[in-house]
Order: C-alpha cells, then sequence, then structure tokens
C-alpha cells in the first residue's frame, strides 16, 4: 500500500472494502420521526450506525483496514491512537482476525469506550488528553510492538471503509438531498465524499461540529488546515484535528460545515434519545443540532443524518452534570 499522505482512496477501493468487510460489519438501519420531521421542516433520515457490534461506524474502516492486511504483516497485529471508537472498533476487527491490537488512549477517555476496548481483547497504554500527546505516547508503543498503525481516519483503507455506510444509506433511502455527518478528523466525512461524489453527485455533503473545537470550520472558511491540539468538548469523538487526506475530501467536495453549542449538542440528543428511542452518544447529536439551529438550509429537503456511534458512559450523561 502506497503512503496515505500521497494514496487517494477511489470509488472501487469502497467496492472492493464493502465485499471484504461485510461478514464484519452490519448493514444497520434507517429510522425516520415524524415529530423531528415537523421539529425541522425537513423529512430527516437518521442511519444508525450505533448499532454496529462495536456500537460506532468506525468498524467498517478498521475492519477493511485489518482484513487487507497480508498474512505476514498481520502476525506483528495492528496499532493506533484513539479517543475510543476506532480503537474499540479496530479491537473487535483484530480479535475477529486473531491478532495483536495496541491502542493509545486519553485517559479522559470515558470509561465505556475503555471497558469495550479491553473486552474485545485490545490492550490501552493511556496518554494525556492532547493531539501532541497522542502522538508521543503513540510512537513509543509502535516502536514497541512492531504493529501495522491504522490511523483513526487519515488512511485510505480507513477513509474507503467508511465510504461503504453511504453506499448503503443511498440504497435505503432511494436518494438524498444532503447528507450531514459530524466531523472530527474527517474520516466518516470523507468516506461520505468518496462515495457520494461518484454514486450520488447531486447530494450534498455537509459536516457538523463543536462549537468548542471548530477546526475544521475554521480551516474550511480559511482554505487550509487550522489544528487544535487540545479543545474540550462533550462531544469526545470530535477531538481531533483535520489531516492532509481528510483535508482533501474536505476541501473539494464538502458544501458547507455547521457548527452547534454545548447545549444544543445536549438539547438534540436528548430529542433522538426520546423520539428515536435509541442510544447515541455526543458526537453523534451534533448533525441534528446544526440542523435544528439552521433550519432555512435544510427546510423542505430529504437529508440523511450519520448516528456516528453510541457508546455512551450512562453515569455521565451531559444533561447530569451540565
Amino acid at each position: 500500500m502506497k503512503d496515505c499522505n500521497m494514496y487517494i482512496p477511489t470509488y472501487e477501493d469502497m467496492l472492493k472494502a464493502h465485499n471484504r468487510i461485510e461478514p464484519f460489519i452490519h448493514r444497520t438501519p434507517v429510522r425516520t420521526s415524524d415529530h423531528l420531521n415537523e421539529l425541522t421542516g425537513a423529512q430527516l433520515f437518521f442511519k444508525c450506525e450505533n448499532f454496529q457490534e462495536p456500537g460506532a461506524f468506525k468498524v467498517r474502516g478498521a475492519s477493511n483496514a485489518v482484513f487487507g492486511l497480508d498474512d505476514e504483516q498481520a502476525k506483528k497485529g495492528v496499532a493506533t491512537h484513539s479517543s475510543g471508537n476506532h480503537a474499540s472498533c479496530l479491537s473487535y476487527a483484530a480479535m475477529k482476525r486473531g491478532i495483536p491490537c495496541n491502542v493509545v488512549m486519553p485517559r479522559t477517555a470515558p470509561q465505556a469506550k475503555k471497558d469495550t476496548v479491553r473486552r474485545y481483547g485490545g490492550n490501552i497504554t493511556e496518554c494525556e488528553p492532547s493531539t501532541s500527546s497522542r502522538e508521543a505516547t503513540f510512537a513509543k508503543v509502535q516502536a514497541a510492538t512492531g504493529g501495522d498503525f491504522v490511523h483513526p481516519y487519515n488512511d485510505p483503507r480507513v477513509i474507503a471503509g467508511q465510504g461503504t455506510c453511504s453506499r448503503e444509506f443511498i440504497e435505503q433511502t432511494d436518494g438524498l438531498d444532503a447528507v450531514v455527518a459530524p466531523i472530527g478528523g474527517g474520516g466518516m466525512v470523507s468516506g461520505t465524499c468518496l462515495t457520494l461524489s461518484n454514486l450520488a453527485p447531486e447530494t450534498a455533503v455537509i459536516a457538523a461540529e463543536p462549537e468548542q473545537a471548530d477546526d475544521a470550520y475554521r480551516s474550511f472558511k480559511a482554505g487550509h488546515i487550522i489544528a487544535d491540539d487540545a479543545p474540550k468538548t462533550i462531544a469526545d469523538g470530535l477531538l481531533v484535528p483535520l489531516k492532509d487526506l481528510t483535508w482533501h475530501f474536505v476541501s473539494n467536495h464538502v458544501s458547507e460545515i455547521y457548527t452547534a453549542s454545548e447545549q444544543e449538542i445536549i438539547d438534540a440528543m436528548k430529542l433522538t434519545w426520546k423520539h428515536l428511542r435509541i442510544v447515541m452518544e455526543p458526537s453523534s447529536a451534533v448533525p441534528l443540532a446544526t440542523i435544528l439551529k439552521n433550519p432555512d438550509a435544510f427546510k423542505g429537503k430529504r437529508v440523511g443524518l450519520i448516528i456516528t456511534g453510541g457508546n455512551v458512559d450512562l453515569d455521565r450523561l451531559p444533561w447530569l452534570n451540565a
């Protein structure tokens, strides 16, 4: 495989990924809510990636990377750094293949996510909650283990895998005017861009981000990557900055990035828990929060929202600590 900074995954890579990972993922359902449609003035479709076995969409990219390794590479296992969902999904995929998985996680990551990693056999090394600490700690772990680095988002194998979600989404809804996904490092948004620019170019890709971790929004407006080292938001899955590969997709294919406040994210999370009757994490509530905040941009349209994950620490729900 070419260096991830040089190789841009293609639509064919996404199709191959879908075939490769099919035995290890769920074709997750799409849910709707009359109340949320009335509230927003749009027809909303929610792709429930929180129903994946490890509880997040990242099982798609992780499985594509793990099962794409040749046997010689696989012997040393895989390694990564992650705030939680990529770590658990990579651990799950590694468990399915029977190879080691070493992950670096912030010490502040939700306990529910740490528990999931360990349940799937992943080995955790904790770091301080900053991008610089993550990367420095990871360098030591990888040097010690020799595992194949599966970057949480800036990896063509991961992006191709995440792109399979939107392929299913379009098939399940008979087309959408827009797809809104949360953005941190940009793996899901990049995969969405990869697929929709080929399969449904008329469908706009819109990213949603917390105001308190809005480096993608500021990057989008400035025309170059602006990286924050340690933002703080309840949307713990969206703390990392864009990288060169994800910036390629964001800068070329994303129509708009909207932001939401912490309270708006909490309110949207409570609405979806109540009216969709499903467990979702704060990061997954950001798309609905931005739609509620910008109704004129979505009114009358068929809009897909990707619920990216459902790994929540039930003892630390954001409305209990707000």
